[in-house]
C-alpha cells in the first residue's frame, strides 16, 4: 500500500513539473538571436502595407525588447550611405550606431553578405528572429536561406512591410510554408517577458509599452495611475 501511495505521488509530481514546462518553440531571451534588416528611410518611403507610423513604433518595441533582455542582435543595412540612407531612430535609440557597428549589404540578402552571415551565425543561436523592410525580398533572403541550413526562424511580420499588401502577404505565406514561424512585436515582448514576476524586467517592458504600445500602452498608464498597480 505504502509502494503504491509513493508511486501515485512521484507521478503527480512528474505531471506537474512537466505541465509547468514550456514548450522549447517558445522564444527566451537566451535561445535566439535577432536580426534588425534595412530599417531605413527609402525603405520606409515605399512601404504600403503597413501605416509608417505603426511600423515605427512596432521597430520600436522589437529593437527596445531585444536590449531590455539582452537578446545577441545584429542590425544590417543596405547601401546605407549611397542610397537608402539612415535607420530609423527607434532602432538607433536602442542601438546607436557608434556602439553596435551596423553591418552595412551590397546584396538584398543578408544571408549572402559574407560579414552579416558571420555575425549572425557567430551569436551560436539556432533560432533567428527576423524583421525589416522589404518584407518579399530582405526577408524572405535571409529566412529561406538560414531554414535550408537547419534553422528555426521567426518572422516578426509587423515590424516587416512592403511595397504593396499583397507583397507582404505572399511573402509571409511564402516563409510560413518553408517552416518559418509568424509573430508580432508584441507577441515577441511578452514572450520574452512570460511571467510578470520577473520585477526585474517588469518596469523597463512596461514603460517600453507605454511609449510605443498604442491602446495597450494607454491602457497599462491607467492601471498604473488609476488603479496604482
Amino acid at each position: 500500500m505504502k509502494k503504491s501511495i509513493l508511486s501515485i505521488a512521484f507521478a503527480l509530481v512528474s505531471f506537474v513539473g512537466l505541465a509547468q514546462k514550456p514548450s522549447p518553440m517558445l522564444l527566451s531571451p537566451s535561445n535566439h538571436a535577432l536580426v534588425l534588416i534595412d530599417h531605413e528611410s527609402q525603405m520606409g518611403f515605399a512601404t504600403k502595407n503597413i501605416d509608417m507610423t505603426e511600423l515605427r513604433n512596432n521597430t520600436a518595441i522589437v529593437a527596445g525588447a531585444s536590449k531590455i533582455f539582452n537578446v545577441p542582435t545584429v542590425v544590417t543595412t543596405v547601401a546605407e550611405k549611397s542610397f537608402s540612407g539612415p535607420v530609423f531612430p527607434e532602432v538607433s535609440e536602442f542601438y546607436p550606431q557608434a556602439t553596435t557597428k551596423y553591418i552595412d549589404r551590397t546584396t538584398m540578402n543578408t544571408w549572402e553578405d559574407v560579414n552579416a552571415h558571420k555575425a549572425i551565425v557567430d551569436k551560436g543561436k539556432k533560432k533567428i528572429v527576423l524583421a525589416g523592410l522589404w518584407t518579399s525580398v530582405c526577408i524572405v533572403g535571409p529566412a529561406l536561406s538560414a531554414i535550408s541550413e537547419g534553422y528555426d526562424v521567426y518572422v516578426i511580420t509587423d515590424a516587416s512591410g512592403d511595397v504593396s499588401k499583397e507583397a507582404h502577404d505572399q511573402a509571409v505565406a511564402r516563409m510560413v510554408q518553408a517552416g518559418a514561424h509568424p509573430m508580432t512585436s508584441i507577441q515577441y515582448l511578452l514572450e520574452l517577458q512570460r511571467d510578470w514576476a520577473r520585477s526585474e524586467t517588469y518596469v523597463p517592458v512596461t514603460n517600453l509599452v507605454k511609449k510605443y504600445g498604442g491602446a495597450y500602452g494607454i491602457g497599462i498608464q491607467y492601471a498604473h495611475e488609476m488603479l496604482k498597480h
